[in-house]
């Protein structure tokens, strides 16, 4: 049974945050709003976590993870990136994108696409996860909360806590954060190629 985080989306309680990130550390596997919509998160190199994320997500070996970094400095020892692409990508943080780079040594081989060795990285804007990353003190493997079979992520807490009970271990609720997915856009040949097109505007990399 998943545990329940009633946490203010403007000044959320210390104490929940610091409960959500001790479980984080011991393994669980979360549920926590972002700017964009609701994901899946667990630590880094959890490799339990990915494998339930792959479960819930019916996901193959080539799907891309997310780190989802607290900042710019974070996120650098995570991807490899040249002043161009870095320009490009520091102006559209914090937001609504998710960024697929090379990946460093920092990336365990599970969480990197097979042939291309590449992850996917992102700076949320969003008050909870930001708190939440601060605390954790390293990026969260993430990936969208989108079901097989479903056209739009799920966006409220206590609906996630209902249907995904039995394979969460906690769900943090902060109100309603919208359906649309982040912007992915893939920088791994130095160039921008817009994978998918969501919440961030893309015109800035067209």
């Amino acid at each position: 049974m998943a545990k329940y985080f009633d946490v203010h989306p403007d000044n959320p309680q210390p104490r929940s945050i610091a409960q959500v990130a001790d479980s984080v550390r011991s393994g669980a596997l979360i549920a926590y709003p972002t700017d964009s919509c609701y994901a899946l998160g667990c630590r880094l190199g959890s490799r339990d976590g990915v494998d339930r994320i792959r479960s819930i997500r019916n996901l193959d070996s080539r799907h891309h993870f997310t780190l989802v970094c607290q900042d710019f400095a974070q996120l650098g020892q995570f991807v490899q990136i040249d002043n161009d692409v870095f320009r490009a990508i520091k102006a559209s943080t914090p937001g609504s994108y998710t960024f697929i780079l090379p990946a460093t040594r920092e990336v365990p081989r599970m969480l990197q696409h097979p042939k291309k060795k590449t992850v996917g990285v992102r700076i949320p804007d969003h008050v909870v996860t930001q708190a939440l990353l601060a605390e954790l003190g390293e990026p969260l493997l993430s990936s969208t909360l989108l079901l097989p079979d479903e056209e739009e992520p799920m966006t409220q807490g206590w609906e996630i806590k209902d249907r995904l009970d039995h394979v969460l271990d906690a769900v943090v609720d902060s109100g309603d954060c919208g359906t649309e997915p982040t912007t992915v856009v893939d920088f791994s040949d130095g160039e921008a190629e817009i994978v998918r097109r969501g919440a961030g505007d893309t015109s800035r990399f067209e």
